[in-house]
């Protein structure tokens, strides 16, 4: 099903503001959906409304990051369009409105990092937190390089958006060419599970148990990914479980030897 169908309009972003809540109302008009209902002075995100939310977040950010060199070139809008066709997979009417609100974000007056802290404030589940960071990885490499003013929001905005600053090293061992997350240093694969190498393994385990839990793609659709994002789920699974493995194996080897 399409994530248009949630039906989300103007009136929820006039119940919890900022650069979320303005492009959520330029992006969606007139309508009013049910994803969000009023909880005292604040707003509770139902799954619709966290889907929307999600969907505005992302495209925003991908259009502050398209833009962090200053200007917005030809290649990175083909770059753009080609990972909502083809990573995404989202139909002709999905790739209209996620241009429309990347358009949208490319002229208000918000930063990457506002949509990021906004996002961090809205969403509490971190596995969702760190697939808006995923994406916005993806889209900085999808020309096989990480430029110099990417590689500055992509170290600074883990802090925007909740998640530790270690989660740049693993996510450019999994996405950047000199290493793929199979084959990255051990560092980083303590990274990707939050831990350090003086871990017990049995902490290990229980790191993997937790972050597994938060990525399962079950769990991920739950909390308002939708299906069009789920692969991303599904990436960051295996990129836990390899890193798991890989630190037990590496242990292993040390004992017998």
């Amino acid at each position: 099903m399409s994530w248009l169908g949630a039906g989300i309009g103007a009136g929820i972003g006039l119940m919890f503001g900022g650069p979320i809540g303005a492009a959520l109302g330029a992006w969606v008009g007139s309508s009013f959906g049910s994803g969000l209902k009023r909880v005292g002075n604040g707003a509770a995100l139902g799954r619709d409304g966290a889907q929307a939310v999600f969907i505005v977040t992302v495209f925003s950010m991908l259009a502050k990051m398209a833009k962090a060199d200053g200007q917005v070139s030809r290649a990175e809008i083909d770059l753009i369009e080609e990972f909502i066709s083809k990573n995404l997979r989202l139909n002709a009417e999905d790739r209209k409105q996620a241009i429309k609100i990347f358009q949208n974000a490319k002229s208000d007056g918000y930063s990457i990092y506002d949509y990021a802290q906004q996002y961090q404030q809205l969403v509490r589940n971190q596995a969702m937190r760190e697939m808006v960071y995923r994406l916005l990885f993806a889209v900085a490499y999808a020309d096989g390089e990480l430029h110099a003013a990417e590689e500055d929001i992509l170290r600074r905005i883990p802090g925007y958006l909740g998640l530790h600053a270690s989660i740049f090293a693993a996510m450019q061992g999994e996405f950047g060419r000199r290493a793929p997350a199979a084959s990255g240093s051990l560092e980083q694969h303590y990274a990707v599970l939050g831990c350090s190498p003086d871990a017990s393994d049995r902490d290990l385990k229980l790191a993997y148990r937790r972050k597994a839990a938060e990525f399962h793609p079950d769990k991920i659709a739950s909390k308002g990914l939708p299906e069009e994002f789920m692969r991303y789920a599904e990436d960051q699974m295996k990129s836990v479980t390899v890193a798991y493995d890989t630190i037990m194996e590496a242990r292993k080897s040390r004992a017998v030897s």
